[in-house]
């Protein structure tokens, strides 16, 4: 929850649009600003406060305990201008809750944090238990000191700007050890436990045998992903509650699943009781890894048989293959979920053209494998094998990635050993029919010219298809120095089934700062204007142009009234 308190009418203008846009994580702190501020440190995971900086400083040191116990603050002048994170910009989420807060008033963020202010992700905001010398290791990195990364769990991480040796040390492991000096470990979340149980067995045996087996595997508790057993014990209180205190969720498989994998020690008790021969070992190992811990039952109550068993599997790691369209060319039509992916990659692969548009939003540590024209098969096969060494990758393409682009190539590449995430971006015919005015307002299809990788034959068809149909086509790649036959044939087509004045929209370097348009009729463009640059739109037999606009209408009856 997010405790809203502001002191003054304007403040209370804002915080009352902060709490409109958020009811349902938003509550409103009234009465006398100190008891406001000191109710809502006390029941609130996050603050912002509609008040000077320094007030509020003033209200919440006696309170504060430390960082990774206190609410992240935000405070807000009653102008509404800026947001700045005051405490648990990390831990609490403060730096992100400002943005979250500045992207809805129109206030500027004002991020004090040293890695956010040069680019650097906090080892502490990685998505991972850490422990450690977090400060001395960060400040390290800010130093430009030689900091080592030694990956004994191989894990896609973000970009750091590590070496591979160094007087300081990140460390991602599982293992139960304790970080040396100037050392952080970090925690992923590479270990998963089958869990059987008998009917009422207590969570406390539960969970006794769970941290028995890792203490005795020497793996940390902090890397248990989850807990997984078969469907019939999916509400067995015991299983539910170790999870629970686990901090994990509790994943079920049917019997069929589990029966079907191999285990080391199979039984006929679960094979009568639920219809599987292993239960802990099969839904540890039932979607692959190596298992460490082999079956092992808990200890049991007095006098009374074992009520529980585990085995513990490490997971192998999937690296992360991101697709990114990075829209027409223009940087505020890349879309936040773009940037978000671009920084999260710790390996960038693409069009060197490409990466040169949005070299600047990496982050530190980034690897960049560019490539030039030509060398999209490469690039994928690039891509897809540094996501299977576990790596957090960006494969980057204009437009969007799956429109005459990367992804193609990339998921052709793929198999299921990766997981693989699409970004859409803003295509090359969005953003000239957003020029043009309207013309992709109804039916309408993108087709390429280039026969490099389709014989004309099929484009042929294509084009004549859509010119049968009466669609609005818009042309991909429709003429370059070595193919500048293509684009009169294929406009010549279109002219057998439209009227010679059909409006056509010509669009260069769309959203660039060297962006042209103009538009024309079908029977006057003139082919040799237009490039690998351009895309060309050709409007069916309801388009029209409109006070300079190039419109299709979609068939609403007041368009068809005289005007």
């Amino acid at each position: 929850m997010i405790g809203l308190i502001s002191a003054t009418a304007a403040g209370a203008r804002a915080r009352e649009r902060v709490a409109a846009a958020w009811p349902d994580r938003t509550r409103v702190y009234d009465g006398p600003v100190g008891d406001a501020v000191r109710r809502a440190f006390a029941e609130c995971e996050q603050m912002v406060c509609f008040l000077a900086t320094g007030a509020v400083v003033r209200l919440v040191a006696p309170l504060l305990e430390g960082k990774a116990s206190d609410p992240g603050i935000v405070c807000v002048d009653e102008g509404g201008r800026f947001a700045v994170p005051l405490v648990g910009g990390h831990g609490g989420g403060a730096n992100e809750l400002a943005h979250a807060v500045g992207e809805l008033l129109g206030a500027q963020p004002v991020v004090t944090t040293a890695t956010d202010a040069v680019g650097l992700p906090g080892l502490d905001t990685l998505g991972f238990p850490v422990e450690g010398d977090v400060a001395t290791v960060t400040r390290a990195l800010l130093d430009g000191e030689p900091v080592a990364l030694e990956a004994e769990v191989p894990w896609p991480l973000p970009p750091l700007p590590v070496t591979p040796t160094g007087p300081y040390t990140i460390r991602v492991s599982d293992r139960l050890v304790e970080p040396a000096a100037h050392e952080v470990v970090l925690r992923p979340p590479s270990l998963v436990i089958g869990v059987g149980a008998s009917k009422g067995a207590p969570v406390d045996e539960v969970l006794g045998n769970i941290e028995d087996a890792l203490r005795d595997a020497g793996l940390s508790a902090k890397s248990v992903a989850e807990l997984a057993t078969v469907e019939a014990k999916a509400d067995e209180p015991g299983l539910l509650e170790a999870a629970a205190r686990l901090g994990v969720p509790l994943v079920t498989y049917s019997a069929e699943e589990l029966a079907a994998v191999d285990v080391p020690n199979p039984s006929d008790a679960p094979l009568t009781a639920v219809g599987t021969p292993s239960v802990a070992e099969a839904a540890a190992l039932v979607r692959g890894g190596e298992l460490l811990v082999p079956k092992r039952k808990s200890a049991g109550q007095p006098g009374q048989p074992a009520m529980a068993t585990c085995a513990v599997v490490r997971r192998p790691s999937r690296g992360r293959l991101a697709v990114v369209g990075l829209g027409p060319g223009a940087r505020d039509l890349l879309t936040p979920r773009a940037k978000d992916e671009l920084r999260r990659a710790s390996v960038l692969v693409g069009l060197d053209q490409y990466v040169d548009q949005i070299r600047d939003l990496l982050r530190p540590g980034t690897r960049i494998l560019e490539s030039g024209l030509g060398a999209e098969e490469e690039r994928a096969r690039t891509a897809v094998a540094e996501a299977r060494l576990g790596h957090a990758v960006a494969l980057i393409g204009s437009g969007d990635a799956g429109v005459y682009a990367m992804a193609s190539p990339a998921l052709a590449e793929a198999s299921d050993d990766i997981d693989v995430v699409g970004v859409p971006g803003v295509t090359a015919a969005l953003a000239a029919g957003a020029i043009l005015g309207a013309p992709l307002g109804h039916d309408h299809v993108s087709i390429s010219l280039s026969d490099l990788h389709t014989p004309w034959e099929v484009i042929e068809r294509r084009v004549r298809a859509a010119a049968e149909a009466d669609i609005v086509v818009t042309f991909y790649n429709p003429r370059s120095r070595g193919r500048d036959w293509q684009l009169p044939k294929a406009l010549a087509i279109l002219g057998e089934h439209r009227e010679p004045t059909t409006p056509v929209g010509v669009v260069r370097n769309a959203s660039r700062p060297d962006e042209s348009s103009r538009l024309t009729a079908l029977a006057e463009l003139d082919p040799a204007t237009v490039d690998m640059m351009t895309v060309v739109t050709v409007g069916n037999t309801a388009t029209r142009e409109i006070s300079g606009r190039m419109v299709t209408p979609r068939g609403y009856r007041w368009q068809e009234e005289p005007r």
